[in-house]
């Protein structure tokens, strides 16, 4: 969850993200903890006929993009909802009765104000969690350790090969969840593991996967603070999460 609480107007959002649209339509794998990954979801039959799901596919992407950062679906009632769909179909349409540009001057302070405040309280609520959570996983799991930086490491199964540097390929499986369990990115889910350059993900994986070797399986607990910070992931990460994944490491490329 991303929330942008810098933007001068919700317009300037509106035109970004837009203006994006007609070429963000491309499917690309991403390397784990490293960008947005959309939750699984169940498929079915599609919500219009075919010749209509192009113009329903060109929504949902609008929908996505501004998704990504601000995630309104957690910092607003489903009333509000409604009102804030009401006035982008109304700008959409060139049906709105009042002048877009004087609504956005006269209220964008309070749009910002409005966001920034209920994304702080969410964030507060979600380090805590976070916090009472690894609290709870040292205690269950005696052999778990908590290093200098915050990073819990728990050996699930012991390689014999080489450990890897930050400057090291890695091949590994993963499966991520948050704290209450949600998976937000699998490549165990997927069927296919991932390789990468270990620089270039989070730091409590680098922490973490530098004190495996190779054949190895941990499971890594990894505070806001070496995962995605205050900012989060988009949608998918919520600001001053807490992150556990499981982790096999199965090569070691130098």
């Amino acid at each position: 969850m991303r929330v942008n609480t810098n933007m001068s107007s919700i317009a300037a959002l509106l035109v970004a993200t837009s203006s994006r649209a007609v070429t963000a339509f491309s499917s690309r794998s991403v390397g784990p903890a490293r960008a947005l990954t959309a939750r699984h979801m169940s498929t079915g039959p599609m919500p219009y006929d075919e010749d209509k799901m192009p113009i329903y596919a060109l929504g949902m992407n609008i929908g996505m993009q501004i998704s990504q950062q601000t995630d309104f679906k957690n910092l607003l009632e489903d009333a509000e909802m409604e009102i804030l769909l009401a006035g982008f179909t109304d700008v959409v349409k060139g049906e709105n009765t009042a002048n877009p540009m004087e609504v956005l001057q006269k209220y964008g302070p309070a749009v910002n104000n409005l966001l920034r405040e209920r994304m702080e309280g969410i964030m507060d609520k979600v380090k805590k969690d976070g916090e009472e959570y690894i609290e709870g996983f040292l205690d269950c799991n005696e052999e778990a350790k908590k290093t200098e930086s915050g990073l819990v490491y728990y050996e699930m199964k012991a390689g014999d090969g080489a450990s890897p540097v930050v400057e090291d390929e890695v091949e590994v499986h993963y499966h991520g969840t948050l704290t209450d369990g949600t998976v937000f990115d699998s490549s165990v889910d997927r069927g296919a593991t991932i390789k990468f350059k270990l620089g270039q993900v989070i730091k409590g994986w680098q922490e973490g996967l530098a004190m495996m070797k190779e054949g190895g399986k941990a499971t890594l607990v990894i505070p806001p603070q070496l995962a995605y910070g205050d900012a989060g992931s988009g949608g998918a990460v919520p600001p001053g999460a807490t992150l556990k994944f499981e982790v096999e490491l199965f090569k070691v490329n130098p």
